[in-house]
């Protein structure tokens, strides 16, 4: 099968209403991706989470395709965190358009947290620019994985 980028989809702000579609996408995208990875939170937790602490706390993005939510991103400072897609969606773009937006938002640098095991990110964030700096064993997240922190840094600039 071969993977056709699209270009009709919308970036936004996530608002209150998005909330049970950016959490369907994390819970579908997590458990696509991270079979092996014991998650700390129940579903409900994680709905709940979405619903009260980072669509209406956090600068929150969405990708949409005809109105649907299908990848979600939040953003604090110079740190890119959540960034999911639907496993449907995946290989169409959407995830470099999101990070080319954090880059521009964000274009003194950024950084980002991923667990070792999850290589198909670790290789997304390596061709767009970002560099594997720090390799812990866990115990500082919530789900005890191992995990990695990449950097972006545009030419030239400190961090």
């Amino acid at each position: 099968m071969r993977v056709v980028e699209i270009n009709d989809f919308a970036i936004r702000r996530a608002a209150g209403p998005d909330a049970a579609a950016v959490a369907e996408v994390w819970l579908r995208s997590f458990s696509a991706a991270l079979p092996g990875v014991r998650r700390a939170h129940t579903d409900d937790e994680v709905r709940a989470w979405i619903r009260e602490v980072v669509v209406p706390g956090q600068e929150t993005w969405v990708a949409t395709v005809d109105g649907s939510v299908v990848a979600m991103m939040t953003l604090d400072g110079d740190d890119l965190d959540q960034l999911y897609i639907h496993p449907s969606w995946q290989g169409r773009g959407i995830g470099g358009r999101l990070v080319d937006m954090a880059k521009g938002r964000s274009p003194s640098g950024l950084t980002l947290w991923t667990f070792q095991v999850n290589e198909p990110a670790r290789r997304f964030y390596e061709r767009r620019g970002f560099v594997a700096e720090e390799w812990t064993d866990g115990s500082r997240n919530e789900e005890r994985e191992p995990d990695v922190r990449y950097v972006w840094r545009p030419e030239g600039a400190g961090f």
